[in-house]
């Protein structure tokens, strides 16, 4: 009978190193694989954000002609705007600072000194938001505020405001006698004190009002930019700083009251983010009571804003220093008592809004729409680079123990922003209009462009410039 050789301890030794080094091969070609897999799905998971965003676009455009439903809007949903191709005064200047922006502007937010970055940043938001806005001339500035639905009419004939205050909320339902216009009543009375304000400057007149608004506006991005580097994330600033400063966004912080909101907000994010940043008691309590003034007089200054509370906390978290809260939290509780003091109670407001905006259009406008559609009239007035950032921060989360700390706070704020979006649009508050309504959240939604690679960035900043050119100057906007 045959048998089997015998082997010797040789032998065995190299079939068992061998397959020692077989098997080692496959760990590492499974382990290529894998690596291979996620450098593939951490390539596109910017792709997919900008893909959702810029498929939301279309669709909430072609689905109420198609199911032959009115939005109770106007003739453009999502946006509240109309169809009107056109060029005008402000076309030329507008797409000159569009090309030199797309060129130079992410090479200059690298190079620039901090300060000369902040002024050039500041300079280049006006710049633009002017230009975009006089596509309609000058009209495109001082008209829109001018609109019975706005604020300044109603400032001109306020010459006791105490007393206003007292009977604000009688006029706010819609059977009411003389009720308030649109704005007035769905805002509480900082947003009427501000403008007030203006007219006894001898501001009152739309185009000085406008201009007024939109300097202001142009602030948010410095704000947010300032709050970056205190939180230690310079670098990361200054690659968010060209989407900060210039985007579509700019079409509604240009002309509307919702761009002044949105950079008293900012302030007062910057200003906690200093305060737990502080390193002595002084600085820390004094930044906190600026920033509950300023939080607090959001609150003042629209019904949606004490959602800001989300980032209030997302910044606490990053700074680490939970003592600014109860300083901050009394200053933001002053404003609003000081309000009642004159007689606004906001608490009591808050119901008879409610009742008013269902007495009026929310009844009319279907929320199976409009929860997913605001996010499309998200993603026009942010501009479709939104869905890569929110992506990007999203990714970030996933990966966070390879984070630097920088990037962390990128992170956190974007998604503190994405959360308040989320409670936003689950409210039914915010049905339509909502390029204008989130405004105050749309610069923290664009942080994770600074998670994005050079390329993705110099293209995607380029892109949002020229999104920001056809929406323009194809649509009207209300504001």
């Amino acid at each position: 009978m045959p048998t089997e050789p015998v082997r010797s301890s040789d032998d065995a030794a190299a079939e068992a190193s061998g397959s020692a080094r077989h098997d080692a091969g496959l760990r590492v070609s499974d382990g290529e694989t894998r690596g291979r897999r996620g450098r593939i799905l951490a390539a596109a998971v910017p792709w997919i954000g900008l893909g959702i965003a810029l498929g939301l676009i279309p669709l909430a455009i072609i689905v109420p002609p198609l199911l032959g439903q009115d939005m109770n809007i106007r003739s453009f949903p999502p946006l509240h705007a109309e169809w009107m191709p056109r060029l005008g005064p402000g076309s030329a200047p507008a797409l000159l600072l569009a090309v030199l922006a797309a060129a130079y502007g992410p090479a200059l937010a690298r190079r620039l000194r901090w300060g000369a970055l902040l002024a050039v940043a500041y300079a280049a938001g006006v710049a633009w938001m002017v230009s975009l806005a006089t596509v309609d001339g000058w009209d495109g500035i001082g008209a829109v505020l001018e609109h019975p639905y706005e604020y300044l009419g109603t400032a001109r004939e306020v010459t006791d405001f105490p007393a206003t205050l007292r009977d604000y909320i009688a006029h706010i339902p819609l059977d009411s006698e003389d009720n308030w216009p649109v704005h007035i009543a769905g805002h509480p009375p900082g947003a009427l004190l501000f403008f007030v304000v203006l007219v006894r400057l001898g501001l009152g007149g739309g185009l000085a009002a406008g201009l007024v608004v939109l300097l202001l506006g142009a602030t948010a991005a410095i704000a947010v930019l300032v709050l970056l580097r205190r939180l230690g994330a310079e670098e990361m600033a200054r690659r968010a700083a060209p989407f900060l400063a210039m985007g579509p966004a700019a079409i509604w912080f240009a002309v509307s009251a919702d761009g002044m909101f949105a950079a008293v907000a900012a302030w007062g994010l910057c200003a906690l983010g200093f305060a737990a940043t502080a390193r002595t008691t002084a600085p820390m309590a004094g930044w906190s009571l600026l920033a509950g003034l300023l939080l607090g007089y959001c609150v003042m200054l629209s019904y949606g804003l004490p959602l800001l509370g989300i980032l209030a906390v997302t910044v606490l978290v990053i700074g680490r220093d939970w003592r600014p809260m109860p300083i901050a939290a009394a200053a933001a509780l002053a404003v609003v008592l000081g309000f009642w003091a004159f007689g606004f109670a906001w608490w009591e407001a808050f119901p008879v809004l409610v009742e008013r905006y269902w007495d009026g259009v929310a009844s009319r406008r279907q929320f199976t729409y409009w929860w997913w559609a605001n996010l499309a009239a998200l993603a026009i007035s942010a501009g479709p680079m939104v869905g890569a950032s929110v992506a990007m921060a999203g990714r970030g989360a996933a990966s966070w123990r390879s984070l630097g700390a920088g990037e962390r706070v990128i992170v956190l704020l974007a998604l503190g922003a994405v959360l308040t979006i989320a409670a936003a649009d689950s409210s039914q508050m915010s049905k339509a209009e909502v390029e204008r309504i989130w405004l105050p959240f749309v610069p923290w939604l664009l942080l994770g462009t600074a998670l994005l690679s050079e390329r993705w960035r110099r293209y995607g900043f380029a892109g949002q410039l020229g999104f920001a050119l056809v929406v323009q100057h194809l649509l009207v906007t209300s504001w």
